[in-house]
Formats: C-alpha cells, sequence, structure tokens
C-alpha cells in the first residue's frame, strides 16, 4: 500500500480531504496535474454548451458536476438509469461506487465506443472521461434534433385544441365569402354546349373519335394525335433507293400532311353537328344543306383560298416552332460540355485537395507529438523543482558540496594519472639514454634509486587518493539513503489520507456488519416468541375440548388462560421497561456524539487556525531574515 502511495505522490496525483456540515471527513482522489485541469474545463464547456447548466455552479464538487452531467446526458437520449438526478452531494465513497457502477453499465447499452471504469469516475481520471462526455454530448444533441419536430408538432396540436390565431380567425371569417365567389365563377364560366350529334348519324367506334366529337360540341378543338403520327411513320419507312431529305423539311413536310388529315377529320365530325335551338346566329342543319347544294365552282375557289390561308399560317407556327428548337438543342449540348469540363476540374480539385489533407494531417501528427514531449519535459522539470523545495535545505546543500568534492578529487585523479603517465614515459626514455651512452655506474644506480622511491611513493599517494574517494563515495551513498529513507511532507499526507480512507472503509463494513448481527438477533427473537405463541396456541386447542368436558375442568382451564394472560403481561411490562432504558441510553449516547461533534469542529477550527498562525509566523522569520542579511 505505502508503495502504491509513493507511487501516486510521484505521478503528481493525490488526495483531497473536505468535511461537510456537519464535520464528517470526506477523500476525494483527484490528479493536480495541467493535463486534467485543462480536460475538466473542456468538460464543463462541451456541458454548458449542451445545456447542462448546473455545471456552472461553483459550490459543486467536479465529482458532482462530471457525474451529473453524464445522467443529464443519459436521460435526454432517451435511457434509463437508475439515478436521481439531483443526487446528495458530497457522497460517501459507497454511494460514489454505486452511482458510477450504474452509469457504467448503461455506455454498454448506449453503443458508447468508449471504455469507462467506475473507478476513473470515482478517481476524476479526465483524460479517459472526456472522450466518453464528448460522446453523450454528441448524442444527446442528434436526439434533441430528432425529437425536436414530433415535440413541435405536438406542442402546435396542443395549442390548437383549445386556442386560435387572428390570422385562423381572419380566415375563418373570409372563408364562407371566398367559397361564394368561387361557385358564382363557376357558375358564370361553367362550359357551355354548342352542337348536338344527330341521332341518325351512324355510331363511332374509335375512342379518340367519340372524345374529339365531345370536345367540338363544347366548342373545342383538340390538336392532332401523336398515335396517328406515329402510326404514318411506321407506315411509310425509306426505300432503300431513295435518299432521305434534311430532317428539318422532313418533318414540315410530315406535320403539314397530319395538319390537313385533322382538318378532314373535323369537317367530316361537323356534318354529324347540328346547332343548338337555344344558340343565335349559329348553324342550323337546314344550313348545311343549303351550303352543300351550291355550285361546285364556287366550293373549289373557297377551298383554294382556304387552303393558301392555311399554308401562310402553317408557315408562320413552323417558324416559330422549330427555331427555339434547333437554339434549345444547341444550348443543351453546350451547357453539356461544360458540365464535362466543370467535372474534370472538379475531380483534379479534389485530388489536390486530399493531398492538402494528407500533408495538413501529418503536419498535425508532427505538431501534436512536439508538444506532447515538450508537456512531458515540463512535468519532469516541475517534479524535480517540487522535489528538491520539499527537500531538507541543509542536507541538500551538503550533498551539493560532497558531489562538487567527488567530481573535483575525480578531475585531479585523471590528471595526475596523466602526469604520472607522462613522467614515467620521459624517465623511461632517460633510463634508455643513459644505458645507450655509457655502462651502469654508481651515480646511475642512485639515480635509479630514487626514480624506484619517488615512484613508489607516488604509488602510496595515489593509493590513499583512491581510498579517500572511496570513503567519500560511501557517506554519500549513506546519505542518499537516508534521505531517501525519510518521508517528506506530501508523501506523510498521502499515508495519513489513506489510511484515514482504510479506516472508513473498515468502519462502514464494520457497522454493515453490526447491523446484520442486529437484524439476525432480532429475527431470530421474534422466531422464539413465535414459536411460544405457536406452542400455547397448539396446546389450547389441544385441551379445549377435554376442558369443556367437565365443570371442574373448565374453571381449572380458565384459571390456566388467566395464569397465562398475567405471565404474558408480566413479560410485555418488561420488555417496555427494557425497550425505555435502550431508548434512554440511545439518547444519551446520541448526546455525547454530538459533543464530541462539537469537539472535533472545534479541533478541526483550532487546527486551521494554527496552521494560518504558522504561515504568518513563518512569513515574519522570512522578512526579519531578509531585513538581517540586508
Amino acid at each position: 500500500m505505502a508503495a502504491s502511495v509513493f507511487q501516486r505522490v510521484r505521478t503528481g496525483s493525490k488526495l483531497g480531504a473536505q468535511y461537510d456540515q456537519e464535520g464528517h471527513l470526506i477523500q476525494v482522489e483527484s490528479r493536480e496535474d495541467e493535463e486534467q485541469s485543462v480536460k475538466l474545463a473542456e468538460i464543463l464547456e462541451l456541458l454548458l454548451a449542451a445545456g447542462y447548466f448546473r455545471a456552472r455552479i461553483k459550490g459543486l464538487s467536479p465529482f458532482d458536476k462530471v457525474v451529473g452531467g453524464m445522467t443529464w446526458c443519459i436521460t435526454t437520449c432517451n435511457f434509463d438509469v437508475d439515478v436521481d438526478l439531483l443526487f446528495q452531494e458530497n457522497s460517501t465513497i459507497g454511494q460514489k461506487i454505486a452511482l458510477t457502477e450504474k452509469i457504467v453499465s448503461v455506455l454498454p447499452k448506449m453503443k458508447c465506443p468508449h471504455r469507462l471504469e467506475p473507478h476513473q469516475i470515482q478517481g476524476l481520471d479526465f483524460i479517459h472521461i472526456f472522450p466518453v462526455i464528448q460522446w453523450l454530448v454528441k448524442r444527446a444533441i442528434e436526439t434533441r434534433e430528432e425529437m425536436g419536430d414530433q415535440v413541435r408538432a405536438f406542442s402546435i396540436a396542443e395549442f390548437q385544441k383549445t386556442h386560435k390565431l387572428p390570422e385562423d380567425e381572419e380566415f375563418l371569417q373570409r372563408k364562407d365569402k371566398a367559397v361564394r365567389a368561387i361557385v358564382t365563377v363557376q357558375e358564370v364560366y361553367k362550359p357551355q354546349r354548342k352542337y348536338r350529334r344527330q341521332k341518325e348519324a351512324e355510331e363511332l367506334q374509335d375512342e379518340e373519335s367519340r372524345v374529339h366529337s365531345t370536345l367540338l360540341e363544347y366548342g373545342r378543338r383538340l390538336g392532332f394525335s401523336k398515335s396517328s403520327q406515329t402510326a404514318e411513320e411506321g407506315k411509310a419507312p425509306l426505300t432503300p433507293g431513295s435518299q432521305a431529305g434534311p430532317p428539318g423539311m422532313a418533318e414540315v413536310s410530315e406535320e403539314d400532311h397530319l395538319q390537313a388529315a385533322e382538318e378532314m377529320r373535323i369537317k367530316t365530325l361537323m356534318t354529324n353537328m347540328a346547332a343548338m335551338a337555344s344558340e343565335e346566329g349559329r348553324l342550323m342543319a337546314s344550313a348545311v344543306g343549303q351550303i352543300v347544294g351550291l355550285q361546285s365552282q364556287e366550293i373549289k375557289q373557297m377551298a383554294s383560298e382556304y387552303a393558301e390561308k392555311q399554308s401562310e399560317l402553317s408557315s408562320e407556327e413552323r417558324q416559330e416552332r422549330f427555331g427555339p428548337l434547333q437554339q434549345h438543342r444547341r444550348t443543351v449540348a453546350s451547357l453539356n460540355k461544360q458540365i464535362q469540363m466543370k467535372l474534370k476540374q472538379l475531380e483534379q480539385l479534389q485530388v489536390e485537395h486530399a493531398d492538402v489533407k494528407a500533408s495538413c494531417e501529418q503536419a498535425k501528427q508532427k505538431l501534436t507529438e512536439a508538444v506532447e514531449r515538450s508537456e512531458q519535459l515540463e512535468q519532469d522539470l516541475k517534479s524535480l523543482q517540487e522535489e528538491e523545495e520539499q527537500a531538507d535545505s541543509r542536507l541538500l546543500e551538503k550533498l551539493k558540496a560532497l558531489v562538487t568534492m567527488n567530481e573535483n578529487l575525480k578531475q585531479q585523479e585523471q590528471d595526475f594519472r596523466a602526469h604520472c603517465r607522462e613522467e614515467m614515459t620521459r624517465l623511461q626514455q632517460n633510463i634508455e639514454e643513459l644505458k645507450s651512452a655509457s655502462g651502469q655506474d654508481a651515480e646511475e644506480e642512485k639515480r635509479n634509486q630514487l626514480i624506484d622511491a619517488q615512484y613508489n611513493s607516488d604509488r602510496e599517494k595515489l593509493q590513499k587518493i583512491r581510498l579517500l574517494m572511496a570513503r567519500r563515495n560511501r557517506e554519500i551513498a549513506i546519505l542518499q539513503r537516508k534521505i531517501d529513507e525519510v518521508p517528506s511532507r506530501a508523501e506523510l499526507t498521502q499515508y495519513q489520507k489513506r489510511f484515514v480512507e482504510l479506516y472508513s472503509q473498515v468502519s462502514a463494513t464494520h457497522k454493515e456488519t453490526k447491523q446484520f448481527f442486529t437484524l439476525y438477533n432480532t429475527l431470530d427473537d421474534k422466531k422464539v416468541y413465535l414459536e411460544k405463541e405457536v406452542n400455547l396456541l397448539n396446546s389450547i386447542h389441544d385441551n379445549f375440548q377435554q376442558a369443556m368436558s367437565s365443570s371442574a375442568a373448565r374453571e381449572q382451564f380458565l384459571r390456566q388462560m388467566e395464569q397465562i394472560v398475567e405471565g404474558i403481561k408480566q413479560n410485555r411490562i418488561k420488555m417496555e421497561r427494557k425497550k425505555q432504558e435502550n431508548k434512554m441510553r440511545r439518547d444519551q449516547l446520541n448526546d455525547e456524539y454530538l459533543e464530541l461533534l462539537d469537539k472535533q469542529r472545534l479541533y478541526f477550527k483550532t487546527v486551521k487556525d494554527f496552521k494560518e498562525e504558522c504561515r504568518r509566523n513563518e512569513m515574519l522569520l522570512s522578512k526579519l531574515r531578509a531585513k538581517g542579511a540586508s
């Protein structure tokens, strides 16, 4: 357990202590690094943007804000979670665990792509909570958009059941008048029959002819049909030896032919028509016979004039009809070419956009890696500075001096070794030169002895320096171990808070066990009393018939019943007395508990005031030292 706490201290995690209004100690595990605070701010911004404005309350803890926001988002997404949205603030550890387990159990049902554990929510691990909050907020906004139209339609329908807008009332007032005006216009402009088909005329077999005849009765004319056009096109194919003319000329001649056939058809249908009697100035059936009886020359002259006028009108219609048609075709062709060119440009731009986007993603990835490495280095530097501030200044200065001395000794040893090597090479060269110059004599022997003595003395000096350096290294290692063995103030705080948390968990388990024992004892006593009651009732039932057989047995039975009732009353009085004694004891313990709570609050307040005074004392001492140094 100590190792885990020490690891939390090194990584920057911490346990915070809070006290409620009754003085109960509540432990909240949190992480105080910069990344966690940034993620918490982003989570609160997401919740506020989604509409969870309870996150603005400054008095709530981060745990209450985050868990409340997650519960609100889950409820908005139409998923049931057995959690009170306005739950009790500053809950105990057991309540927090139950609350987080309920929330985590709902996330897989919502098909959340991110995994989340209850201890991560309880420990306020905002780095792992942020993706889940982001997904929940997005899902909540999508759900509200989907349900918005239905809610709006429902609200409009409910409003229209009991209320009306001024525009609707004005429309209802004008509705009757408008309906009457429409009926009047329909009556005035309804179709009127001008001709009637004669009964003695033969019945028309073709459906199109019957429709055309009916339209002619009401003064309407139907253009030439496409069926006849296609039929005639099928009847007149090109021969192999014939040459096809220009497309425009073929269409014009074909249209003239169809129009002439249509005119003949209209004339044929009109011969079987008679004007209505109610129409004045219309052609009567007798007038038709007179027209047929005219001279043939006059009829031919009138037919030639009619054909000339008809050809002039058809030529004008062809010019009006086929000029815009060709222009429209040319416009469509040019637009299709422009569309193809724009599509090619769009494909090129899409390829360029994909390349630019890929290069942008690579640059973003490199930037993210550089930022993460920079933040990691800053965190390591801050942790080293914090450890240096928390350590004892005297030991730290002593350790620095010893390290500096060790480095100097190492440098002196290296320099001395280099000097010895140079001196040894120089002496060996001198010896070789002397040996080569002349033989060995007494002076050379003395000189060699002096050189050997100097070498031995220097060697002993080097050995002493090595021993001294080894002794200094051992002292440095011992001091380092002692420094590591002494826990810092932050580590002691972590130990204390962990022990307090363990004590609270053990006390909660002990309390729950005591409740189970009390429940068991109560149920056991109840069972004993019920068994006694059942045995008593069984004995009364078994002896009742025998006791009712004679008067003496009846009197004895009644005396026994009175004794039993008297015993039950005595037992009831004893239990009532015991109940009163337990109640008085409970009240007395409750009073003692309240007094202890007051003392605890006073203790906490005194400790807080003492800390404040200590802080002020340290500030005054630092000022005095600064003035004395100046």
